[in-house]
């Protein structure tokens, strides 16, 4: 109930727009509903569903997958008309455009996690902060709702929302670590079921592992500044090959489609599919090398 108020409140279906085009959003909503109810509980639709909430994607499941055609069709329409009707290249490109909506959102959930994780020692400090106050462990989250910036705070308020309907606290904190897949916040939740279960001082636990992600959220920012070059030359390698062999398609085709050519397509081909995957595996290894975890 509260994703489907929250999808309509908050920026989205409401506005001052004709009466057409609430009409059209409302067979949209219809359509939409439909195919929802038909993959509800799959493990497809489950899986989208995580994806999308912990990107803070305003969008069902049925909603992401016409996403993804339309993405795929457009961008090989595009592929096939700049590559003079090549069905190589608009096959290439459909893939390509079927992992654009997939790409953005794996790069939200980065970008909202790092926040997400950057928040957590402010966070950590309020609630210790209202705790030694006087404060229950509800009322320090309502506190961190209120207080704190975005993302933050939305999950919080949510976590309060549900207590506040009856959900357990544990229950309702496991919800939240399913939206936001963060260790940090694993090690947090972890500290306040066990104090719940056993009893002891919760503030001085989260004082403790508030100090402990400061420490880790300070190291990994000197970590990724001395491999940001390492990081940036992975992808340099990797995209060379790949711009070149296009660039090369659009100023000479004949020479590229050398490759796919009957007399020469069984030496062609497998060049191709072997150089794609040492340029992949290079990228794979470059990142391997400059990840360190903390």
């Amino acid at each position: 109930v509260e994703e489907r108020l929250g999808r309509y409140a908050e920026g989205g279906l409401i506005s001052t727009s004709a009466g057409a085009q609430e009409e059209d959003r409302s067979r949209a909503s219809v359509l939409s509903d439909f195919f929802n109810r038909i993959g509800e509980g799959s493990d497809l639709f489950e899986n989208i569903s995580r994806n999308l909430a912990r990107a803070d994607l305003k969008l069902r499941p049925a909603e992401y997958i016409a996403l993804i055609i339309v993405s795929a069709f457009v961008v090989g329409l595009i592929g096939f008309v700049i590559s003079r009707f090549s069905l190589f290249f608009a096959v290439v490109s459909m893939a390509f455009g079927a992992y654009l909506p997939q790409m953005y959102v794996k790069m939200s959930q980065r970008q909202r996690l790092k926040k997400f994780d950057n928040q957590l020692g402010d966070m950590l400090n309020l609630m210790v902060n209202g705790l030694r106050a006087g404060f229950s462990t509800l009322q320090a989250m309502e506190a961190v709702s209120r207080e704190l910036p975005s993302p933050i705070s939305d999950e919080f308020r949510r976590v309060v929302q549900e207590m506040q309907l009856g959900i357990p606290m544990e229950d309702a904190l496991e919800h939240l670590l399913r939206r936001i897949n963060s260790e940090d916040l694993d090690l947090v939740i972890t500290a306040i079921n066990v104090q719940r279960e056993v009893g002891g001082n919760l503030a001085e636990i989260l004082d403790t592992i508030s100090y402990t992600i400061r420490e880790r959220v300070r190291i990994k920012g000197e970590i990724a500044a001395l491999t940001a070059q390492g990081r940036a030359t992975a992808w340099v390698i990797a995209a060379l090959p790949i711009l070149l062999v296009l660039l090369l398609f659009l100023l000479n085709r004949e020479y590229v489609m050398q490759f796919f050519n009957p007399e020469t397509r069984s030496c062609g081909i497998p060049i191709l599919v072997l150089a794609g995957i040492m340029v992949i595996s290079g990228f794979y290894a470059t990142q391997k090398i400059v990840a360190i975890d903390i």
